[in-house]
């Protein structure tokens, strides 16, 4: 993926019908562009109106917002990777703060899941943050958490130094709050995921994508997307209206 990364997760939002509304207009006002990457995380059902409008622009990438880790079975109600690479994903985000906290997915199951997207040939975005109680414990109880998750959520993956993956780092405090990470805060948190990359997978490290998440508006995009070590941004509530998002992802 091509830094600036503006990816949109439209969570439990956006049916069919307005999914398509919503491209038709975006992709009407959004010409292509070869200097940032756009990436829309729809709901499962929409995922296929978001296709179709998209047709060949192939500058904008689909992916879906959760997957089972195995490739097929009696697993009711959820998506494995490979259906999800039939569809035309080419993401996957992994670990969401509310697949942790509201459906009570662990560090183990999102390692799980990232080695099933990098056995089937997707990307996996894997979110990693810390709670307010957590970052409240201080700097380094912070980050504790952040690197665990981090190397957890990585460590059943084989081709870490030859495959792509993105992480977004989205601190729990932040999201849906309206309270957001200074951008010295992003900075920050930034560089020990960064510096934790690197040991994990050495030269990769420079070219891995890291995206900040939690409460990005247009009001604070750019300065958020200006702080050093900061690749990208992953956006929720922002990034229902095409307005605002096409203010955002035009920085």
């Amino acid at each position: 993926m091509i830094a600036p990364v503006f990816a949109a997760n439209w969570k439990m939002n956006n049916g069919p019908t307005t999914a398509r509304e919503f491209m038709l207009s975006f992709c009407s006002q959004y010409p292509k562009q070869n200097d940032r990457t756009i990436v829309f995380f729809p709901p499962a059902l929409s995922f296929h109106s978001v296709a179709q409008v998209l047709g060949d622009r192939h500058d904008i990438l689909l992916g879906v917002q959760n997957v089972y880790w195995e490739d097929q079975g009696a697993f009711t109600g959820e998506l494995s990777v490979p259906i999800a690479r039939d569809a035309g994903a080419r993401l996957v985000l992994v670990g969401h703060s509310e697949r942790r906290h509201v459906f009570g997915e662990t560090d183990e199951d999102c390692a799980k899941k990232c080695a099933a997207v990098e056995r089937g040939g997707l990307t996996p975005m894997l979110c990693i943050g810390e709670t307010l109680a957590q970052r409240e414990a201080g700097e380094a109880a912070a980050e504790s958490v952040v690197t665990q998750q981090l190397r957890t959520g990585l460590s059943k993956m084989t081709q870490l130094q030859h495959r792509p993956f993105a992480i977004a780092y989205e601190p729990v405090w932040a999201i849906g709050t309206g309270r957001n990470a200074t951008p010295e805060d992003a900075a920050a948190m930034h560089e020990v995921i960064r510096n934790e990359l690197e040991e994990l997978c050495g030269d990769r490290s420079r070219t891995t994508s890291i995206l900040y998440g939690g409460s990005v508006n247009p009001g604070n995009a750019s300065a958020l997307l200006a702080a050093p070590g900061v690749d990208g941004l992953l956006v929720g509530g922002a990034s229902l209206d095409p307005g605002t998002w096409l203010a955002i992802v035009r920085g």
